[in-house]
C-alpha cells in the first residue's frame, strides 16, 4: 500500500502544481493593469512680439520660475512674465542700488530663491536683485573676469547656498549670507566643485534632496554633488575642488535640468537631435536614468532645438528653445490606459 501510496503522489503532484499554475495565471490574466502614458502638446510660445516695445530679436537662455512668474534670460535684459497668463510683466536693463546703476549685458542665468533674484553673467558678474521690488541689493564680481569670477555661465541658489558655475570646470559655492547690502564685491567662496569639463558653455543646474545637479554637457553626464559633503570638505575644496558622483554617457548630453513637484525635467542633445525628457525625481537622484517622456518634437511636427533651460509649473513646461528664438510653453498631458485579459 505505501509504495502504491508513493507513486499515486508522484504522478498526482505534478498535476496539482500545473493545476496551481494554470489558475494563477488565469487570475493574474482577469486582473486589469494600468500603464501610464505622458505626451505633450503645443501651447503657445513666447517671443520678442510678446514683449511690448520690443525691437531686438529674441535670445532666450537661462530661465526660473518663482510665485507664478517666470524670468527669462534674454541677451541683455531680464524678462518677467506672469507664468499662467503668460502676460508681459516687466525688463529689467539695469541693476540700480542708490546712485550706482550698471547696464546689463550678456547674460547666462538666472535663479530665484527665498526673496532674491540671482542673475549670471559672462561678464564676470553675479547680479542680486530684490525679488519683490526689483532694487539692487548687491553684485559679486566687478566684470574683470581675473578677479572673483572667469565669467558666469550658470546659477542656482537653494538652501541657503549660491552655486555659481563659471568658465572651464568650476563652480564656486557661496552662502547667500555672505551677500548683504554691505558686503564686499570681491566675496571668498567656502567650496569648489570640479565640473570635470567645460569650457564656455552655459550650464543648467537645481538642488533636490540635499544634492546640486549639473546638467554637464561635456563630461556627458549628469553631475551630482553631495551638499553635506560639500559643507564637510569645504575647506579642502578650495585647493582640490570636490569632484562629483556620476554615470557616465556615451553619447547623451545633458544640456538643461530643473526639477518640479514630480519630475526632473531636462533636456538633451543627441547628436544634433534635441530631447525634452521626464524622468521620476526619485529614479533620476538614485542616478537611475528611466525616462517617462522621450520626445524630440511634438506629435511629429515642431522639433526642439537646442534647450538651454527647462521649468514646469502644474501641466505646463517651459522651454528656452534657443536655436528657434522662443520660449515654447508645453501641456504635459496624462492618460491611463487599463489592459484587461479575460
Amino acid at each position: 500500500m505505501e509504495l502504491k501510496y508513493k507513486l499515486y503522489m508522484k504522478h498526482i503532484l505534478p498535476l496539482i502544481l500545473a493545476l496551481c499554475f494554470f489558475t494563477n495565471c488565469s487570475k493574474n490574466d482577469a486582473t486589469s493593469k494600468d500603464y501610464t502614458y505622458y505626451y505633450p502638446t503645443d501651447e503657445a510660445s513666447i517671443t520678442n512680439e510678446n514683449i511690448p516695445g520690443s525691437t531686438e530679436a529674441f535670445d532666450p537662455k537661462g530661465i526660473a520660475l518663482s510665485n507664478e512668474k517666470l524670468y527669462v534670460v534674454n541677451g541683455n535684459v531680464l524678462e518677467i512674465f506672469n507664468a499662467v497668463t503668460l502676460a508681459h510683466i516687466k525688463t529689467i536693463k539695469e541693476y540700480t542700488k542708490g546712485t550706482t546703476t550698471i547696464p546689463l549685458t550678456s547674460l547666462t542665468s538666472v535663479s530665484v530663491d527665498n526673496g532674491r533674484i540671482y542673475l549670471g553673467t559672462t561678464e564676470s558678474r553675479l547680479f542680486v536683485f530684490d525679488e519683490t521690488t526689483n532694487a539692487g541689493i548687491s553684485t559679486v564680481g566687478n566684470g574683470q573676469w581675473w578677479q572673483t569670477f572667469v565669467h558666469v555661465f550658470g546659477v542656482v541658489a537653494k538652501d541657503g547656498l549660491v552655486f555659481v558655475k563659471e568658465k572651464e570646470k568650476s563652480i564656486k559655492v557661496f552662502e547667500t549670507s555672505q551677500i548683504t547690502e554691505t558686503s564686499d564685491w570681491n566675496l571668498k567662496p567656502i567650496a569648489k566643485l570640479n565640473t570635470l569639463n567645460g569650457y564656455t558653455e552655459i550650464y543648467s543646474m537645481d538642488v533636490l534632496d540635499g544634492n546640486l545637479v549639473v546638467g554637464g554637457r561635456d563630461a556627458k553626464s549628469y553631475l551630482q554633488y553631495n551638499i553635506a559633503k560639500i559643507k564637510a570638505n569645504a575647506a579642502n575644496s578650495l585647493t582640490t575642488p570636490i569632484e562629483p558622483e556620476k554615470v557616465q554617457f556615451v553619447d547623451i548630453k545633458p544640456i538643461a535640468v530643473s526639477f518640479s513637484k514630480d519630475f526632473a525635467v531636462t533636456s538633451e542633445n543627441v547628436g544634433s537631435v534635441s530631447y525634452l525628457k521626464l524622468y521620476p525625481k526619485a529614479d533620476f537622484i538614485k542616478m537611475n536614468y528611466k525616462a517617462v517622456l522621450s520626445v524630440s518634437d511634438i506629435l511629429g511636427q515642431n522639433a526642439f532645438g537646442t534647450i538651454v533651460g527647462t521649468a514646469q509649473l502644474d501641466d505646463r513646461i517651459f522651454l528656452s528653445d534657443n536655436t528657434n528664438k522662443k520660449i515654447r510653453v508645453i501641456k504635459l498631458n496624462k492618460s491611463t490606459i487599463a489592459e484587461q485579459n479575460n
